[in-house]
């Protein structure tokens, strides 16, 4: 079988690789983008039926397209993220091929560049670039066993209530799908269990300005001022129903039982770990700097925007925040199903290349590895906390993209 040559390989036609395929072909630079199954395929089969974006129309896209036929202030739902990258491909004419899954790459023997072996054939190129993003492989804490009489589904297999059998849910994981899907099978009628862990909780909106706003006027999404913060915290916000704050005390008083973080299994009872009342102090605690923040951009730079003097206002804590929930027997519940929404991992396994650090965490710069030719995209915080998001990942494959050019200036150099 032939080989083919290219200058850089592009796995996966999510955003990452839609965004590095656009600045590629912007400055020249042969490539191919490598997807396993369809473009944007976590958007359509890998989340439940009702999720949007969580960003407004006129903020979760690239620069050089708008969404039409949807009001700007808008969440997309999914399958309308998934037809705006499909879209975006066909605008570029990028080079992208679906249903070509990449087995391994690992650098050519005694010359530059890299082996890159696929279902559809093998590349030599100089660069590759892991545009695979940060949702890989959906990662499990394992407390029940397998064995026990329950339904057990990571978030990323869940699609509506009426996929779980008859009974109560519980819900592990209090983020952005978590909270949503413990809300959207409590209004099915479901006896709904949600265990909360640690969270960053903002205002979905404040002062008739989206959250998305407000992180960009105040700076947050550079995180230039960088605050201390603990990593693996659950990013409680969503556009669920047009976009409103996640609030656990709303959920309590619509009949969610609150929990603390789900710690241990014996015989049929979980029990949960104390702290749940100071996780959601933390989490008002975010929520509040935020409208004080607000508050201060609003009126150092004159802004004429309506004050919104309930948003400062808090629920009274629910039976289940005063008097918490060691332990619970889940049949006697009547619980039949849990639904992990416990976040994902990565799954570099067919990276062969010495780009890791020791603990196996890609080792890079801004996206540029410890691997010369070796690029990430898409990761979360890979140079801010926009990365991982429509928004900041395309601004971060514009800097690989440059990277990749200046090199090749170098691999090509004559001297005259």
């Amino acid at each position: 079988m032939s080989v083919e040559k290219i200058n850089t390989v592009v796995v996966g036609a999510g955003q990452a690789g839609i965004a590095m395929s656009e600045h590629l072909s912007l400055m020249g630079v042969p490539h191919v983008v490598l997807e396993r199954s369809r473009i944007a395929e976590r958007w359509r089969s890998e989340r439940w039926d009702s999720l949007v974006a969580n960003g407004p129309a006129w903020h979760d896209r690239f620069p050089s397209m708008k969404f039409d036929n949807i009001s700007q202030e808008a969440f997309p739902p999914k399958e309308r993220m998934a037809q705006y990258f499909e879209d975006y491909v066909k605008m570029l004419d990028a080079p992208v091929r679906t249903g070509v899954e990449v087995h391994s790459v690992e650098r050519l023997p005694e010359r530059s560049g890299f082996k890159v072996l696929t279902s559809a054939g093998e590349f030599e190129a100089d660069n590759v670039v892991a545009a695979t993003g940060p949702f890989q492989k959906p990662a499990f804490p394992q407390i029940v066993p397998e064995s026990a009489a329950l339904h057990q589904i990571h978030s990323s297999a869940y699609k509506n209530p009426q996929q779980l059998p008859q009974g109560g849910v519980l819900v592990v994981g209090a983020g952005a799908s978590g909270s949503q899907i413990a809300e959207e099978l409590r209004k099915s009628g479901r006896e709904v269990t949600l265990s909360i862990g640690e969270h960053y909780r903002p205002p979905r909106s404040y002062r008739d300005r989206d959250y998305c706003w407000w992180l960009g006027a105040l700076g947050l999404w550079d995180e230039v001022k960088i605050k201390p913060k603990k990593q693996h915290v659950a990013f409680a916000v969503s556009g669920y129903e047009g976009g409103k704050t996640v609030d656990f005390r709303r959920l309590a008083h619509m009949g969610i039982t609150l929990v603390g973080i789900t710690k241990t299994w014996d015989n049929g009872v979980l029990s949960f770990a104390e702290g749940i009342m100071d996780n959601i102090a933390e989490g008002d605690k975010a929520y509040f700097d935020v409208l004080r923040d607000a508050d201060a951009y609003i009126e150092r730079n004159g802004l004429d925007l309506p004050p919104e003097p309930q948003a400062w206002e808090l629920l009274p804590d629910p039976e289940c925040l005063i008097n918490p929930l060691s332990e619970l027997d889940l049949q006697a519940a009547g619980i039949t199903s849990i639904i992990w929404a416990t976040g994902f991992k990565f799954d570099f396994s067919w990276l062969k290349v010495d780009a890791f650090d020791a603990n196996g965490a890609p080792f890079h710069k801004r996206g540029i590895s410890a691997e010369r030719g070796i690029y990430f995209l898409g990761l979360p915080n890979l140079v801010n906390r926009a990365s991982s998001f429509i928004y900041g990942v395309w601004h971060d494959a514009k800097y690989i993209a440059d990277h990749v050019v200046l090199q090749n200036a170098y691999t090509d150099y004559k001297k005259s």
